[in-house]
């Protein structure tokens, strides 16, 4: 069964495409079916799949989840206690706690069985660049 880790730089909150590393992945691997597990290796960041043909939807999901779960430092957080890490932090972990850290990705002929109009996302929820790991399993 093989698996590996791939590592994602971010440059701060937002979505960060890494399907066609997904995909190579699982072509060097020649599995004509299975599953492909992804999992994120962070609490403060997520996995998404979402449509990737128009950008106006990455900007809009940011923006939603930015008005949705401000900063801390926002008056309507007031009620957050874990602030040591900056204001950014516990709305991170919010986020993520909203979305998902894992994913499973049917593979048949060799490839991933994902949607025309759809990508497969880190979303970073953390406002400093970042190297994310995600644990990319590939199962029979």
């Amino acid at each position: 069964m093989p698996q590996t880790t791939i590592t994602i730089e971010t440059r701060g909150q937002g979505l960060y495409e890494f399907t066609d590393a997904a995909a190579r992945f699982v072509r060097a691997h020649g599995t004509d079916e299975g599953l492909l597990t992804l999992f994120v290796r962070h609490t403060s960041c997520s996995l998404l799949i979402q449509e990737n043909a128009d950008p106006d939807v990455k900007r809009d999901l940011d923006g939603f989840f930015r008005r949705l779960v401000p900063p801390s430092s926002d008056p309507s957080m007031r009620w957050i206690v874990h602030t040591q890490e900056g204001p950014d932090d516990m709305p991170a972990h919010i986020k993520a706690a909203l979305t998902q850290v894992s994913l499973g990705i049917p593979v048949a002929g060799g490839r991933l069985l994902t949607g025309t109009w759809q990508g497969i996302y880190l979303f970073e929820h953390r406002d400093r660049p970042h190297r994310r790991e995600v644990v990319l399993h590939l199962g029979q």
